[in-house]
């Protein structure tokens, strides 16, 4: 139903699509609120900056002493006084407000912003303006740009066709807009508070995002419904583009005497908690998918922030790793549960939100806990089983089937023969899980960004975009919309480097997945002299210990030792000491079997689950149009027809002829997929 155009806003389209809800006669079966589909562009950069010159909290601190400029230490940021206000500024504010500390420092990344001029930059720009080097401070180029002249007439005509729901002619419209998005229990006097309109010709409603410290319209989200078979999906688009649209949605209504405040992923949550609670509730702008490291500087001045992001295992691990930011000793987190359900669900099913906020449990304990600390995560792993077992391929359902799913904090050791596809699939494997919403920052030394990205595009859309050029702007803009990052390191790099990469994708993009393509490539010139079996179990250990401690799935691609191509490969096989086998998670072999008589043969084979203890191998059948591995469900029944009812057929192929094996690709490569198949290839070999 959404068409992506480039630069074009998908509301328009939806303009268009206004009779779909329209002609409906009553309701779809279920109108339970579902998880928003959020279509979020990137920020404008495909890639990370790299190298990363990281700059620690000691040395900032030691600048600004060294050049007189008194600072306060907060939570996750420096308070200093700031160079971009001016005096009639000052003047303009209360007596009251500490004006001269306007000014704050990530302690992570020295990334800055001023609060009063809004003035943002890198520790480098600050650096560069307290020196008096360049223009920076004078002509205002660090200030943050506003939205562009289209994205301003568009915020402002959206906004003013925008009626508050109460003023809708037809009360039954009010009605059927309240029940879509679950506000039958949500008053006016709530919606007015926070600004919250409808937008009446897209059925969507209309959060607003105004400029700190004013009324000025700054951008706005809109929360559409779409109507499917078995109820109703919620559809985000944000104004201007999410790279740069960092709304608290409730910011204005915060007090600077607040010291406490409430955090949801959706705007829904937090009405619902307002009204309920009366405390200050801020929403994030992107859900649990990130927190924008901009947005820190505004959760300052709260002692104490309750995250309570939603009622999954996935809502629960976002909540764990925002605190981590924020400093786990001033933060709580709602832990999810069958009485425990995200806010809005909470308060039509009529629950106490203030009983269910006192037991909110603390993100931050000592290194020894004991296990009444541990209960509480217990129970909900026991009570979430597929959820604790991760984001589950939709591509690959035999490794479903295997590793059970894809989860934080692992390593996986990935190997197989050289020319058998290994980037290839890798990359197949990291898109399926990019897709559904997991952060995935490439670490490619062999092969270039620009090679790789093609290969990925081409394994997104299915199909040859170089004999359908015409679709290429469709797939780019949707391809783009996925939270894929690359680092533009190549060929042989320091393990420091690296590692200084991979923590500031974490910290600044959310990225919980990582993927190093390959150790040797990677391994710096350093190394070189020394005993390189030493120098990778250096490195492993070192992924090792960046996973556990970052909550971050590392995949590692190794290269095997030289084997016979009639040998299969085995989790020995991996080049250098066991220790990489040991320290894994996962061990994944991509096996290639050569046949004398037709073409080779590749499976999957798991060697190692530290899971569930569950291995074994599954066919992979290359299709080299699109460049994937994984079989359409269409096609593996065809498979099973072919080979149940007519057996002579599938003789034919496996007899090594050309023609059968080119015209019938299903039948040379999708045999059982029990794991008795490598060996039946073996003898027929």
């Amino acid at each position: 139903m959404w068409l992506l155009l480039r630069r074009a806003y998908p509301l328009r389209i939806l303009l268009l699509l206004r009779g779909e809800w329209v002609g409906r006669r009553g309701l779809p079966r279920s109108l339970a609120p579902g998880p928003p589909r959020r279509r979020y562009r990137k920020e404008a950069l495909p890639a990370l900056e790299m190298p990363v010159s990281p700059v620690t909290t000691t040395e900032i601190r030691q600048y600004l002493r060294a050049h007189g400029i008194p600072f306060q230490d907060g939570h996750s940021c420096l308070r200093a006084p700031s160079p971009f206000v001016v005096s009639s500024d000052i003047k303009n504010e209360k007596k009251d407000a500490p004006t001269s500390f306007c000014l704050f420092i990530d302690k992570t990344t020295g990334h800055f912003l001023c609060m009063t001029s809004l003035a943002e930059g890198s520790w480098e720009d600050l650096q560069a303006s307290v020196e008096g080097r360049g223009d920076g401070a004078k002509e205002g180029v660090l200030l943050r740009e506003g939205p562009e002249a289209e994205d301003r007439e568009e915020v402002l005509r959206i906004w003013n066709r925008a009626i508050p729901l109460w003023e809708l002619p037809d009360p039954e419209e009010a009605q059927l807009a309240r029940v879509m998005f679950g506000l039958t229990k949500v008053t006016d006097d709530t919606l007015r508070r926070f600004s919250v309109r409808y937008l009446r010709s897209a059925r969507s409603l209309v959060f607003p995002w105004f400029t700190p410290g004013s009324s000025g319209l700054r951008g706005l989200k809109l929360l559409g419904a779409e109507g499917q078979e078995n109820g109703v999906q919620y559809v985000e688009t944000t104004i201007p583009r999410p790279g740069v649209y960092h709304n608290l949605f409730g910011l204005p209504l915060i007090s600077r005497r607040d010291t406490e405040v409430v955090v949801t992923s959706r705007e829904l949550d937090s009405l619902a908690l307002s009204q309920s609670t009366g405390l200050p509730t801020l929403s994030l702008p992107r859900g649990t998918v990130c927190l924008p490291p901009a947005l820190l500087p505004y959760l300052e001045q709260f002692r104490r922030i309750v995250f309570w992001l939603g009622d999954d295992l996935r809502s629960w691990e976002a909540a764990k790793l925002f605190a981590r930011k924020l400093n786990p000793k001033r933060c709580s987190l709602v832990r999810p549960g069958n009485q425990q359900p995200r806010p809005l669900e909470a308060l039509n099913q009529g629950l106490s939100l203030p009983r269910i906020l006192r037991t909110a449990l603390p993100a931050w304990h000592k290194s020894i806990v004991s296990f009444r600390q541990l209960r509480e995560e217990v129970l909900g792993e026991l009570s979430n089983v597929e959820q604790a077992a991760g984001v589950r391929w939709s591509r690959f359902p035999d490794l479903n089937r295997l590793l059970k799913g894809h989860r934080k904090g692992e390593l996986t050791v990935f190997t197989g023969p050289t020319g058998s596809g290994k980037t290839t699939f890798i990359s197949e494997y990291a898109l399926d899980l990019c897709t559904q919403g997991v952060n995935t920052l490439w670490g490619s030394f062999e092969i270039s960004n620009v090679r790789l990205a093609r290969v990925m595009l081409t394994q997104f859309a299915v199909t040859r975009l170089e004999e359908q050029l015409d679709k290429y702007e469709e797939w780019a803009d949707r391809f783009e919309d996925l939270p894929l990052y690359f680092m533009t390191f190549h060929g042989q790099q320091s393990i420091r480097s690296v590692i200084d990469t991979m923590q500031h994708a974490v910290y600044v993009y959310d990225v919980c997945h990582v993927v190093i393509d390959n150790l040797q490539f990677m391994m710096g010139h350093e190394q070189l002299s020394s005993d390189r079996i030493a120098a990778q179990d250096y490195i492993v250990g070192a992924f090792r210990k960046f996973a556990t401690d970052n909550s971050c799935h590392v995949t590692l691609v190794i290269h095997p030792r030289k084997e016979d191509d009639d040998k299969e490969l085995q989790t020995a096989s991996i080049f250098g000491s066991a220790k990489a086998s040991q320290e894994a998670d996962n061990v994944l072999i991509l096996q290639d079997r050569k046949l004398v008589t037709g073409p080779g043969k590749r499976y999957l084979q798991v060697s190692k689950n530290r899971f569930d203890g569950d291995v074994g191998v599954f066919p992979l059948e290359f299709n080299k149009n699109s460049l994937t591995f994984s079989i359409p469900p269409k096609s593996k029944a065809r498979l099973k027809k072919i080979k149940d009812d007519n057996g002579l057929v599938a003789k034919k192929s496996s007899s090594g002829k050309k023609g059968a094996a080119h015209q019938n690709p299903e039948i040379c490569l999708g045999q059982d997929p029990s794991p008795a198949q490598p060996d039946t290839s073996k003898s027929s070999g």
